[in-house]
């Protein structure tokens, strides 16, 4: 680890709209208020964080760096100079926390290949705090991220990870496109065993924040619209 080198803060956001100091550590203003170099997805979405983390800080300082689906492979090379030249820059999540089910891993593992010192800070991860309150393995679990849209392929990816729940002894999470989100908890109790367990957890840290375990059985007769509402899904099979 080069210690001539700045360190590359990984800066957690929330889950929603509330206010940060609600879900975020003090630690997270107080990096927020030394770093002017970022990382970030969506510039106006950062800015408008930083200003309500820090609202004394200037706007004009900041130097910001956009990682998103559009970012080619070659543009990384320079994006963590700000480093290599002795100062601190942040890598900043749009919700929860960078590089899980979250653009930034690549900065990381290129921060890692430079010697660069990466801290993670603390804040909220809706996969960690969905598998808190789901009730379900939380000692062996996989995130899946996105299943097929294909209807007979996502009910083979259901029945996959249902059978894989069941021999393994392990949680499986995934998640949907919010606008999707209905029709997902339909398929899954259209497809899964009748005993088998699902967790429902979305809006996560919010308000309206809800989060259900049952068997599929149950689930049938439950009337919830998940409707445009950040949710993760978790099955187990006993």
């Amino acid at each position: 680890m080069n210690t001539n080198f700045g360190i590359l803060y990984l800066i957690p956001t929330r889950l929603g709209d509330n206010p940060p100091l609600e879900v975020l550590p003090l630690s997270i203003k107080r990096v927020i208020e030394q770093v002017d170099d970022y990382i970030v997805e969506n510039e106006k979405t950062a800015r408008r964080f930083i200003k309500k983390v820090s609202s004394g800080k200037s706007q004009a300082s900041l130097n910001l760096k956009l990682l998103n689906k559009y970012t080619q492979d070659h543009e990384l090379d320079n994006f963590l100079d700000a480093c290599k030249e002795g100062k601190p820059m942040g890598l900043l999540s749009e919700a929860g926390c960078p590089a899980i089910a979250d653009p930034g891993s690549d900065i990381v593992r290129l921060a890692h290949a430079n010697s660069i010192r990466v801290v993670p800070l603390v804040g909220p991860s809706s996969i960690i705090l969905a598998l808190m309150g789901s009730g379900m393995n939380g000692q062996s679990f996989a995130f899946n991220g996105y299943l097929p849209i294909d209807k007979n392929e996502r009910k083979s990816a259901l029945k996959r990870l249902e059978k894989l729940s069941q021999e393994q002894n392990q949680s499986q999470l995934f998640i949907e496109t919010p606008y999707r989100n209905n029709k997902m908890l339909e398929d899954i109790c259209a497809t899964l065993n009748s005993n088998t367990r699902l967790c429902v957890a979305c809006d996560l840290t919010l308000p309206t924040e809800y989060i259900k375990t049952t068997t599929i059985n149950d689930w049938s007769h439950i009337k919830v619209d998940l409707h445009k509402r950040p949710a993760l899904f978790i099955i187990h099979k006993d």
